[in-house]
């Protein structure tokens, strides 16, 4: 819906066949809402680039008070050649810049041990998992590894990587390494990464 709100970008887009797909996205989890709270969701861009936008998005509770705060960094892609495509200096000079919001920034690669990884069972694409882009669906990544973790892991804070996009009907291989105060998985195919997600507690 925030592309709606800045007409330029979202006409620019449609004229040089273009997308923004999610690159990296880091979450902390404040506060885990209880059921029928009454919740306030807000997203607002705090920088552009020609090849890559960056993103808040905060989940308030009734008082105002974060229950999660995430920042995000989006790629602009071609799509038809599936690569990266810059945006022109006046489409982004076009843009609402609005002001960083505060929260713990962490590096967007996630960086996996040399060692130590547990390969896991296989898992199959399948078409529930898949968005309009004819990709896996982003939060889709992130539920996979969450089955993986140990019972009773508290998540309080977590960062994806998303790579190379798995498709409909690609099988996952995942491997989860152990590191201090949580836990990396790796969703892979034979040849490429999808995903990297941290998990912290």
């Amino acid at each position: 819906m925030w592309i709606d709100s800045e007409p330029g970008v979202k006409q620019y887009f449609a004229e040089q066949n273009m997308v923004q797909l999610l690159a990296t996205r880091q979450v902390e989890v404040i506060r885990v809402p209880e059921y029928k709270e009454e919740l306030t969701v807000t997203t607002s861009v705090y920088g552009m680039k020609p090849m890559f936008g960056f993103r808040n998005t905060f989940i308030y509770d009734a008082e105002g008070k974060p229950c999660y705060k995430t920042w995000s960094m989006g790629a602009f892609v071609d799509k038809t050649a599936g690569k990266l495509k810059r945006v022109d200096d006046a489409t982004i000079a076009s843009m609402t810049l609005e002001s960083q919001l505060d929260m713990n920034y962490r590096d967007r690669r996630i960086i996996l041990p040399k060692e130590g990884g547990e390969s896991l069972a296989p898992v199959k694409v399948l078409r529930a998992d898949i968005d309009y882009n004819k990709h896996m669906n982003n939060a889709n990544y992130v539920r996979v590894a969450m089955e993986l973790l140990p019972e009773g892991f508290e998540v309080k804070g977590l960062r994806v990587e998303y790579r190379v996009a798995a498709k409909l009907g690609d099988v996952l291989l995942p491997t989860m390494y152990q590191i201090d105060h949580g836990f990396i998985v790796s969703l892979s195919d034979n040849k490429d990464v999808s995903a990297i997600i941290e998990f912290l507690d």
